[in-house]
């Protein structure tokens, strides 16, 4: 029963960070509709049957629900919690026009909508922000202290001393900037530019394909060049450098999670890297495990692609919204709302649809046989 007691172990840590970015995420919602002078009438932590809640003094409603994954903020006129239809607005007073979400200008509308994910974003922001304080960021030069024998840098005459300047067209200032494309281009083809002694040299490069399994049984596939920098620390900012590093982080997280979707979408990436609940599950159980800092990171992490993933135009997700509001603004009226509807079962069959594809890569990255002879054992 070894799976099932190591995944009850990591279950608390799981719930605790889901619970945490979901809060942050419909606060968002919910403190920018206030200020546009919405009646927000529920804020709820989770699905289904209410454990345990009480009203403020707006007559909002803040309440923990029994299935933690997930969230919502209902406002005045939404006919479901995800604002995707609207009851009995023709029949409002001009009062209740006045505090209805449905009512508002789509300006408006859009920043109450947007206002999910960026805060999800800001969250990561200021979380990287603390971490770069307290513990300090992780910071090598991007100068190649030793080349691998046999390896794509040998292959492409790199050698010990060299400082990469650009690879990819990317200018590189530390040797982090240096591993991201590189592990993004197994395989292809890359122009880099070294400095060595007071030359500039232009090189080629084709980082060999590495094929493995992390720790939690992700297939991974990435490039390696085979070539390490030794003078690794840890540099502690001040709260303005701090704050703008963790927002070069965010955005450098944002832009590799865009590209490998991208890569996933014409095929040169395998799909059997996207993880569901079960993986996050484990993941925030090993996390919690090295320490507090490592489990504020991984949060960052999950806040990052939390507020991404609610962009994808996608109809239920926040970035479906969006979409339907520009077109609403670029019409001049709103979509027909049995379109919407429509829109809405179709965008929610998709999601439903991706997490049970999420969740059986979960299941089947664990070796099924032991599981089953665990269970049954």
């Amino acid at each position: 029963m070894e799976f099932l007691t190591g995944f009850a172990g990591s279950l608390i840590p799981f719930l605790l960070i889901l619970t945490v970015l979901v809060f942050v995420h419909e606060l968002g919602h919910y403190w920018v509709a206030r200020r546009a002078g919405v009646r927000v009438e529920v804020f709820s932590v989770g699905f289904g049957p209410e454990l345990f809640g009480w009203n403020d003094k707006h007559d909002t409603r803040w309440k923990v629900s029994a299935i933690p994954l997930g969230g919502y903020v209902k406002m005045y006129g939404d006919a479901d919690p995800a604002s995707a239809t609207s009851e009995g607005l023709e029949e409002m007073t001009p009062d209740q026009k006045a505090v209805s979400f449905h009512y508002k200008s789509v300006k408006q509308r859009i920043a109450i909508v947007a206002a999910g994910p960026a805060a999800n974003f800001i969250f990561a922001i200021v979380v990287l922000a603390g971490l770069f304080m307290v513990v300090g960021q992780r910071y090598a030069p991007a100068t190649i202290d030793e080349v691998m024998p046999e390896s794509a840098a040998a292959a492409a005459g790199l050698e010990a001393g060299d400082r990469v300047l650009e690879i990819a067209g990317t200018e590189v200032t530390r040797f982090g900037d240096l591993q991201i494309v590189v592990r993004e281009n197994p395989g292809t083809a890359l122009p880099m530019i070294v400095r060595r002694g007071d030359a500039d040299l232009n090189l080629t490069i084709t980082p060999k394909e590495i094929v493995t399994e992390d720790r939690f049984g992700n297939t991974l596939r990435f490039g390696q060049l085979g070539v390490r920098s030794n003078n690794v620390a840890m540099i502690k900012h001040g709260p303005l450098d701090a704050l703008w590093s963790a927002t070069v982080e965010t955005y450098s997280m944002t832009a590799q999670t865009l590209r490998a979707v991208g890569q996933m979408i014409t095929g040169s990436r395998g799909t059997e890297e996207l993880g569901g609940p079960i993986k996050i599950a484990q993941m925030s159980g090993e996390v919690a495990k090295q320490g507090w800092d490592t489990t504020f990171w991984f949060m960052a992490v999950l806040s990052v692609n939390l507020g991404l993933i609610n962009l994808f135009p996608i109809p239920v997700l926040d970035g479906g919204h969006l979409v339907f509001y520009a077109l609403e603004a670029i019409r001049g009226r709103p979509l027909n709302e049995r379109f919407r509807e429509y829109a809405s079962v179709a965008g929610l069959s998709l999601v439903i649809a991706l997490m049970v594809f999420v969740t059986w890569n979960d299941i089947v990255s664990i070796s099924f046989v032991q599981k089953i002879g665990e269970i049954f054992g």
